[in-house]
């Protein structure tokens, strides 16, 4: 008898043919690719660019965060953890967010180590989201959060910020946007890409809005230790929050650790077991080298951190004075590492702005079109880079801008 080979079982063991004619899942055909990601797959095959795109720390992970790193490998320490995160993390992310944002959790019931602060969202969204529910997210605002809603198959209610509000969250029109299906609001403070912040009386009131409604808040706070006016408040340290509000963090921007991907996510014992059914099936762990790696950062970084975040200030301010001398102004940035400047003078939309600047200024920056509708007219300037490269930036932009303004009055 002729032996029987999978393929000839195809039909019984799959729910569906793998013939080309079948579509894939119909809610991806609603997500585009990442604006930013997209726009500096071409600033790769450019040459002699500056950049100021990709929101990335220029600094190196400080050296005793990668001798631990390599420690780690030394020891073998090269095997899942438990799916929540090493508890000895767990307990220093403990210890530190308290000291943050004033808010204590459990950490072994509250606390999940994911792969980036883009997993814990990812999950947190899954987490709590039916088909159909509405998930309120303030524009301009990180590429991430629209797709994420649609991919736990919710639905996005925008909420336009404007520059006269300095691109914070006007709780007036957070308010109109609440239905019956709403059933979370998603923020991040210190914002990327406008670099706005969100006063702790404006919180607040955000906070007796979502009570009122009986919403959850998945609040992102990547940025906090990048607040360079006044002290960082979340929105979780508010009476009647701890229980509603997940807080994200992560070490990726304040301890220049991107590539170890380490993020987590804090908030009550019933979100942090769904995430985890999440969590465990689709990435088990997080790498166990980046996690002791974190443990180094929490316990012998802090000033390190505070070092880099001290001449991201000055580069702030190099940044904004010299941008706004040329005629792109914008507000303030009191967060982040991110300038957000207006270039609505220019008659150019900002993709076109930032292409032609791009290639004929080659000086990358980011199209404000990128984070959401309220983004057109503006674009997003990062201040993570070297003094050297932010100051020929600003001559090449200079130069490019005399070039344009001179073909405007012929």
């Amino acid at each position: 008898m002729k032996k029987q080979s999978i393929a000839d079982h195809s039909e019984k063991i799959l729910p569906f043919s793998l013939s080309p004619k079948r579509a894939l899942a119909k809610h991806l055909s609603l997500i585009g690719k990442s604006g930013i990601r997209d726009f500096f797959e071409i600033v790769q095959n450019q040459q002699d660019i500056i950049s100021l795109g990709i929101g990335e720390p220029d600094f190196d992970t400080p050296w005793m965060i990668r001798e631990a790193s390599i420690f780690a490998l030394e020891k073998g320490e090269t095997g899942y953890t438990s799916n929540l995160g090493l508890i000895e993390l767990r307990k220093l992310i403990s210890q530190y967010v308290a000291k943050l944002i004033g808010v204590e959790y459990d950490p072994y019931e509250e606390i999940i180590v994911t792969v980036g602060v883009s997993e814990a969202l990812d999950c947190a969204l899954r987490a709590i989201l039916d088909p159909q529910d509405e998930v309120i997210i303030h524009q301009p605002s990180y590429v991430s959060y629209v797709p994420l809603v649609i991919l736990a198959h919710g639905i996005p209610v925008l909420v336009e910020t404007q520059e006269k509000d300095g691109f914070r969250l006007d709780p007036l029109e957070l308010e109109k946007k609440i239905t019956q299906r709403t059933k979370a609001l998603i923020l991040n403070f210190p914002t990327n890409p406008t670099g706005s912040i969100q006063g702790e009386k404006e919180l607040k009131t955000l906070a007796e809005i979502v009570k009122k409604h009986n919403l959850f808040v998945v609040t992102d706070e990547i940025y906090a230790e990048l607040t360079y006016e006044g002290k960082h408040c979340s929105i979780a340290a508010f009476e009647g929050m701890k229980e509603r509000t997940l807080f994200v963090h992560g070490l990726s921007k304040a301890f220049s650790m991107t590539g170890y991907r380490i993020g987590y996510g804090c908030g009550p014992k019933e979100w942090i077991e769904a995430m985890l059914k999440i969590h465990q099936y689709s990435i088990l762990c997080a790498s166990s080298v980046a996690q002791y790696a974190a443990i180094e950062a929490l316990t012998k970084g802090k000033k390190a951190m505070e070092k880099m975040v001290e001449e991201y200030r000055l580069r702030r301010n190099f940044l904004w004075k010299n941008l706004s001398a040329l005629g792109l102004v914008g507000c303030f940035p009191q967060g982040a590492f991110y300038y957000f400047p207006s270039i609505k003078a220019y008659g150019l939309s900002s993709r076109d702005f930032s292409y032609r600047l791009l290639r004929e200024g080659k000086v990358a920056i980011v199209p404000g079109s990128a984070f959401g509708q309220g983004g057109e007219g503006y674009v997003r300037c990062s201040f993570a880079a070297r003094f050297e490269e932010l100051e020929e930036a600003v001559r090449r932009i200079e130069k490019w801008l005399k070039k344009i303004e001179k073909e405007a009055k012929k």
